[in-house]
């Protein structure tokens, strides 16, 4: 089974998951219609394995499809950003 990402609203995260394993999260805070990524971890077994990216790109590709903003305050998804051009227009114009 391929690892899905998904949005956990109440835990104020998402989450990367291979079933019921929790592989990593990117914890947020909603401000408006600001999504403001705070930290970025993934189970330390699977770092190297692009399960970083594949969290990071399918939270922005959710932020995009509410018509949100990312404010990538997390060095990860700023860095990750940085290295993806395509994901800049996301970036709410104050961060």
């Amino acid at each position: 089974m391929e690892p899905t990402v998904h949005d956990a609203p109440d835990a104020e995260r998402y989450e990367i998951r291979d079933g019921d394993r929790l592989l990593g999260l990117a914890a947020y805070r909603r401000r408006g219609e600001e999504v403001v990524f705070t930290h970025t971890e993934v189970d330390p077994h699977a770092e190297g394995s692009g399960l970083g990216s594949t969290l990071v790109r399918g939270a922005l590709d959710d932020v995009r499809s509410r018509g949100l903003r990312a404010v990538p305050h997390c060095s990860f998804v700023r860095g990750w950003i940085e290295r993806h051009p395509e994901y800049r227009d996301l970036v709410a114009r104050d961060s």
